[in-house]
């Protein structure tokens, strides 16, 4: 929860301590307005997975491995300045892989199951945290992926930049959502917003490039030992075989 430490930082909050927005931290309004935000796209999400393990049943070892990949990066909480801490997201994978519709349902789950086993952000703003990590992120992250795909062409380059952008923009919705609830008494959101993100910088930017890398590293490896399963997503073309004639 190091944006709502951020918080404590400027001065405006209770102390909390990582960027899950700790249990009971927002007011009782935000915490149901981002909850009435957050289902719609969880509805829909389910319909998706629903589709996806029906028509093609051997991808339920991928949708496992992108939803640990998140579990994993997400709940690493890296030391970030005054006692915070940031940590990277994991989402951008399951997005390229799956659609931002399924990552709503994978990143809620994770997020859920961090709440209640790792007293990682909280059910009360179990909405928040799924807007930012699990939605913002992975359909930005889809978005700039199959842009980067149409003009390029550079697969590798989309992986890293969707997971990276996936990563920032999580920070920056969070950020986002702590201002809107405790705006500065002087500059309002404008000036809660900056200090939130501008801290948040320090660590989120280098975390961002990290996550990237690594994506892209898994990545390699998929194509290297589940080509099938790109195949089915529509994501890699096999190469076809050439026989020399004698």
């Amino acid at each position: 929860m190091a944006a709502v430490t951020l918080y404590l930082i400027v001065g405006f909050t209770p102390p909390a301590y990582a960027m899950h927005i700790m249990e009971g931290f927002l007011p009782p309004g935000w915490a149901i307005f981002w909850w009435v935000v957050a289902l719609p796209f969880f509805v829909l999400g389910l319909r998706s997975l629903t589709r996806i393990t029906q028509a093609n049943p051997e991808l339920k070892l991928l949708l496992g491995l992108a939803g640990a990949f998140t579990f994993v990066l997400s709940a690493l909480k890296m030391p970030s300045v005054t006692g915070s801490c940031s940590h990277p997201t994991g989402t951008g994978l399951g997005a390229v892989l799956f659609g931002p519709l399924t990552m709503s349902v994978l990143g809620g789950l994770v997020l859920l199951f961090q709440a209640l086993l790792l007293a990682h952000g909280g059910l009360t703003t179990l909405g928040a945290n799924a807007f930012s990590m699990a939605i913002a992120g992975p359909f930005a992250a889809y978005g700039v992926y199959h842009l980067i795909m149409r003009f390029s062409g550079e697969q590798r380059i989309a992986i890293f930049i969707a997971a990276a952008l996936a990563d920032l923009l999580t920070y920056i919705i969070t950020s986002i959502q702590l201002a809107l609830a405790f705006p500065a008494p002087v500059g309002g959101f404008i000036a809660s917003f900056t200090k939130f993100a501008g801290i948040f910088a320090i660590t989120q930017v280098p975390l961002a490039i990290s996550e990237g890398l690594l994506t892209v590293l898994v990545w390699n490896w998929l194509q290297s030992y589940s080509p099938q399963e790109l195949e089915l997503l529509k994501l890699i073309k096999r190469e076809p075989q050439t026989h020399e004639s004698t």
